[in-house]
């Protein structure tokens, strides 16, 4: 089980948006120095968090991205589905070929599948608790802190 990086590069990339906008251009080469990736993923991203309506992007000389709503209204939640951070809209892959022979094999699938959904949604439902602002705040504060 692992949420893609793709949800993490997503945090980062609408972190740097707003942290950042007044030091440097934000397009795809600055941020992806930040990210530490290269241009063509985070290009990736930004077509996948502007068709979810989180970014809007602007292309020529004095292009770059910024939020399309303010960072109060993007939940963690919202990044994590822009950016299709779990394939198949499963958090749990489940292994192939238990044993049909053997009886734990034969019934962990029923007996698991409903308590991998209910974890599933809590993780979810915490997620859409948690706003993209905080995160700001909080990498703003430490950068602060180290000034």
């Amino acid at each position: 089980m692992q949420i893609s990086s793709r949800f993490t590069m997503g945090v980062h990339v609408l972190t740097c948006i707003v942290v950042l906008k007044d030091s440097m251009p934000m397009n795809s080469d600055t941020i992806s120095q930040s990210v530490g990736v290269n241009p063509v993923m985070i290009r990736k991203l930004f077509r996948q968090l502007k068709a979810a309506g989180l970014i809007e992007v602007q292309r020529g000389g004095n292009g770059g991205v910024e939020l399309a709503k303010p960072a109060d209204e993007i939940t963690l939640y919202d990044i994590y589905q822009a950016v299709d951070s779990v394939e198949s809209g499963k958090l749990f892959h489940f292994h192939e070929n238990p044993s049909t022979a053997c009886p734990v094999g034969r019934n962990m699938h029923v007996v698991m599948d409903g308590r991998l959904d209910e974890i599933q949604k809590a993780m979810e439902d915490r997620m859409k608790t948690m706003k993209l602002a905080d995160v700001i705040n909080d990498t703003e504060k430490k950068i602060q802190e180290q000034n």
